[in-house]
């Protein structure tokens, strides 16, 4: 008889289902890598006690039966411990998710423990789908995929052969004594590798068509984090918050990971230096900044749920440039801008706080995903109009006037703040320290009455000619303000030292002056044609009122342009051509920015754009296939009509012969060929001969037939069927010569034909 493949036996597939249930444990505890979650010591105990009982299965049968009675109450009283801690439910649930999938899978397991294992894998693989938009998501979740199919399908095996039994604690059952090595040799000669390429095949097809699914589905506008974020906090970098203390971007600019990637829609606007603007501090003391409680609660007042937000700029009467962002979590709240802007749209609603005075954007929960958003007619100059700020620092100072009732002036419409404007005249209180400042801003001027612009000209040339860049400094001690015995010093400082100085030296001459935090610069990706900005660019400079039309930017740290007016500043694509970056590190990051584009940012307006763009391709496609065939039949006309040699008749005889042969060919040996390459090996599985002795005995099978060939022929020589029975059968030292017998057996079935032909 014919050998079946072989198979495992029950031993070995319990081996490949514990195999398989541990990698799909350790697949879902890589979620931690990238869901920023502090579960770092779960995931590596849970990853190293998981590979060690992967490696020796019998390990588990060695711990004793208590720890398995008390585990369970361990487990909820570390999760009531950590929810009480932390007062953070997500977090909470996602460790607790993590010890029972350790527990799992380091004990044998029944079949609900194995479901188990899935159910719990899901869980932490979904809520890293739910409240990220990593490109590791979107790995993960088919490598997850496909291992719980193949985990189903090797447990509905296993319970098959042998019900699923688990050992008493403390007893290692038989199949922890096999080799690994002996098993995953087994697992080769048994598969058949055309099956599992059909698998494989079948499982593309049905990403592929998920992957048709997402972009013709109509696009609905659903938080993507269905509220999970509200149940997880982020803490924002200590550098952009509302409080900056001298340092505080020294630790940010330390870490070289991408923070913000920004995607411009015409290269001609992209500066030479691109300021991403997020915070302005207006108020300082004894070495901090931070932003005044009014304006902190102007922002809190003005929070709404917005799809967008209208800008102080008018919008371009032609199609306006976007900058579209991508702003990674854990940074700020405060959301990056290059300057004031025309229209911001969000990817979907946001609770937003928008503060006009200062031009900041800030969302009113920390994210915990990435925050995409695009601007349409942002400025890049870095001027921000202002011409009511003047008003309101005429109406403060009459109000503190001698005399003056103390009570705020309303004399000019719309003038009704009197804090703000006085905080950006605010000075250390010390006697000591202001007559130092004074020196300092006689030493700049020379005495002579400058404009805020020229003024901001010389006072940073004159910190950059008394003080070099260092990125660790330690500023001078005494009693005085720390950032006036740094201005009096000859140390080096960094960004934040001479931001604060200059600050200081402005507002001593009389210049509204308030510090700025963000971004500067970026890398240019030249893979995908965009900006990388990391947070190694972390950076501060100043903004000074120019008396009447508004702030201008002066970034007065050493290396720096001095003054960049309104108008001023080289752009082009040239400028960004000049920072690009062609590293292996931006080509992988390239791929992060089409997952950005292509998926994250895939909205109804992106879906009509493809199905244009669909249509315009089949469309071109369509013309082209049709070029294609009219060339394709004018050369058969020409070719048709062509003289027909002797020259020409042979090789299309030639031709054809050659096609018959291979036809001929493949029936008589591709076949055979074909099983061999199937995964046939040392004689078993279906032999050739024995299937084409099966094929014939069907030619013959007496009383059958079939519609398209109509009756079958039946031969009436009994010894040639006896023959066709043996080679299909018997014994291979039985077998008489099959070339002869399947001649004899295609000179019966001519013979026939040619009788039934004659009658």
């Amino acid at each position: 008889m014919e050998k079946k493949r072989p198979q495992l036996n029950s031993d070995e597939l319990q081996l490949v289902r514990w195999w398989l249930g541990g990698l799909l444990a350790l697949i879902s505890v890589a979620t931690v890598l990238y869901l920023e979650v502090d579960a770092w010591v779960l995931m590596g105990l849970a990853t190293v006690a998981i590979t060690a009982v992967l490696v020796r299965p019998s390990l588990p049968a060695r711990v004793p039966p208590l720890a398995h009675k008390l585990a369970f109450p361990f487990i909820v009283v570390i999760f009531a411990w950590d929810l009480y801690a932390t007062a953070e439910v997500l977090p909470a649930m996602i460790r607790l998710d993590l010890l029972l999938l350790l527990y799992r899978g380091v004990s044998y397991r029944k079949k609900r423990d194995d479901l188990q294992i899935i159910l719990l894998g899901l869980f932490l693989v979904m809520i890293a789908g739910v409240l990220t938009v990593s490109l590791a998501f979107a790995i993960q979740i088919l490598v997850f995929t496909a291992g719980t199919l193949a985990f189903l399908f090797v447990i509905t095996l296993a319970e098959a052969a042998e019900g699923g039994a688990v050992p008493a604690a403390g007893r290692a059952p038989a199949w922890t004594g096999l080799s690994g090595g002996r098993v995953v040799r087994r697992l080769r000669e048994t598969t058949d590798w055309r099956v599992a390429a059909l698998g494989g095949g079948l499982f593309g097809g049905v990403v592929a068509v998920s992957a048709l699914l997402f972009m013709i589905i109509p696009r609905f506008q659903l938080e993507n984090s269905f509220f999970l974020d509200r149940f997880m906090t982020k803490k924002s970098l200590t550098g952009f918050s509302d409080t900056i203390r001298l340092g505080d971007l020294v630790d940010i600019q330390e870490d070289n990971t991408v923070a913000l990637r920004v995607d411009v829609s015409d290269a001609a606007l992209v500066p030479t230096v691109p300021y991403w603007r997020m915070l302005a501090l207006d108020e300082y003391q004894d070495g901090t900044f931070r932003t005044s409680r009014r304006l902190r609660n102007e922002m809190v007042i003005g929070a709404q749920m917005r799809p967008f937000l209208q800008g102080v700029l008018a919008r371009p009467a032609d199609a306006p440039a976007y900058w579209t962002f991508y702003f990674e979590a854990g940074i700020s709240r405060y959301l990056p801008l290059a300057g004031p802007f025309g229209l911001l749209r969000f990817r979907e609603p946001q609770w937003v706080q928008q503060q006009n005075v200062l031009y900041l954007i800030a969302l009113r929960n920390e994210p915990v995903t990435m925050t995409a958003y695009r601007v349409e007619g942002m400025s890049t100059d870095g001027f921000l109009p202002d011409r009511m700020f003047g008003a309101r620092l005429r109406n403060a100072r009459r109000a503190l006037a001698p005399g003056a009732t103390g009570r705020e002036e309303r004399d000019e419409p719309g003038t009704t703040s009197v804090g703000y404007p006085l905080t950006t005249l605010q000075l250390p209180p010390r006697a000591g320290d202001q007559e130092a400042l004074r020196q300092a801003v006689a030493t700049v001027t020379g005495g002579a009455h400058l404009d805020a612009a020229e003024f901001a000209a010389r006072a940073s040339r004159w910190l950059r000619e008394q003080h070099a860049y260092a990125l660790r400094v330690t500023p001078p001690g005494g009693h005085g303000d720390p950032v006036v015995a740094w201005l009096t010093s000859d140390q080096p400082g960094h960004c934040e030292l001479f931001t604060a100085a200059f600050t200081l030296l402005a507002r001593t001459a009389g210049f509204p002056t308030r510090a700025v935090t963000g971004f500067k610069g970026g890398d240019w990706n030249a893979y995908e044609n965009y900006f990388m900005v990391r947070n190694s660019h972390a950076h501060a400079w100043c903004e000074v009122y120019d008396g009447g039309a508004g702030w201008f930017r002066v970034d007065p740290t050493a290396g720096a342009a001095a003054v960049s007016a309104r108008g001023q500043g080289p752009a082009g694509a040239g400028a960004a051509s000049q920072r690009a970056d062609r590293s292996w590190t931006a080509r992988i990051d390239a791929i992060r920015i089409l997952w950005y584009r292509r998926i994250v940012s895939f909205d109804q307006r992106t879906q009509l754009a493809l199905m244009e763009s669909f249509k315009e391709t089949v469309g071109h496609l369509n013309a082209a296939v049709h070029d294609v065939l009219e060339g394709a039949l004018s050369s058969l006309r020409r070719w048709l009509r062509g003289p027909w040699d002797l020259r020409r008749v042979l090789g299309w005889g030639a031709g054809a012969a050659g096609a018959v042969a291979a036809v001929a060919g493949w029936r008589r040996f591709g076949r055979a060929w074909w099983w061999r390459t199937g995964g046939v090996r040392r004689g078993d599985g279906p032999d050739p001969v024995r299937r084409e002795a099966g094929r014939w005995l069907r030619k013959l099978g007496e009383g059958r037939t079939s519609k398209a060939e109509g009756p079958r022929p039946k031969v009436e020589d009994p010894g040639v069927r006896a023959d066709l029975q043996r080679l299909r059968y018997g014994r291979r030292e039985t077998w008489p010569a099959p070339p002869a017998v399947f001649r004899r057996v295609r000179r019966a079935l001519r013979a026939e034909r040619r009788a039934v032909s004659r009658r």
